[in-house]
């Protein structure tokens, strides 16, 4: 649902701030320590939505660009997934998952800058198993405790987060397979 307007609840998510994920290589894993931007695209709206990169005006074709094995695009979910995966109280070993979603935005007076953060190979395993370990009958559990604030169907809400759950579930295990790591973008 690129564009799809929804708030879930966060202000942050009102204000146009979106998640991109890349994909690299094992012998990319320093590179994407050293310098994480150097593994995102210079224009990943552009990737997401299927726009003409860093074009003043451009025809969406609602299809991402990079094959979903190297990109993973959240839209405005993430700070539902975020919530949805947030460890408990007292549980460290809880938040392998919630990793992936972490972050916020820094707001200023010129604007705001993104969260980003590296995820190493050898990370994903256990971010994966965690991740598949939610399923919608979790979700629904967590939903009551989730409030949004756009007026939406609570179950127009719940299927939004659960595609995109599914979306972030598939990737993981795609880099997990592949023995890969991820770069994301919070902004």
């Amino acid at each position: 649902m690129p564009g799809s307007g929804r708030h879930l609840g966060r202000d942050d998510d009102r204000m146009g701030i979106r998640y991109y994920a890349y994909a690299f290589d094992t012998a990319l894993a320093q590179q994407a320590v050293d310098d994480p931007h150097s593994i995102l695209s210079s224009d990943p709206l552009a990737d997401a939505w299927g726009l003409e990169p860093h074009a003043s005006l451009s025809v969406a074709t609602f299809e991402q660009v990079p094959p979903k094995r190297d990109m993973l695009y959240l839209d405005k979910a993430w700070s539902a997934l975020q919530s949805l995966t947030r460890p408990a109280p007292g549980d460290p070993a809880g938040g392998s998952c919630h990793r992936m979603f972490e972050g916020h935005v820094t707001m200023h007076d010129l604007g705001r800058d993104p969260w980003v953060r590296t995820i190493l190979p050898e990370e994903v395993p256990s971010i994966r198993d965690q991740l598949s370990a939610i399923d919608e009958s979790r979700v629904r559990a967590w939903a009551g405790t989730w409030s949004s604030h756009d007026g939406a169907d609570d179950e127009d809400e719940l299927r939004y987060v659960l595609d995109y759950l599914r979306r972030a579930q598939e990737f993981v295990e795609s880099l997990a397979a592949d023995g890969r790591g991820m770069v994301y973008l919070i902004g």
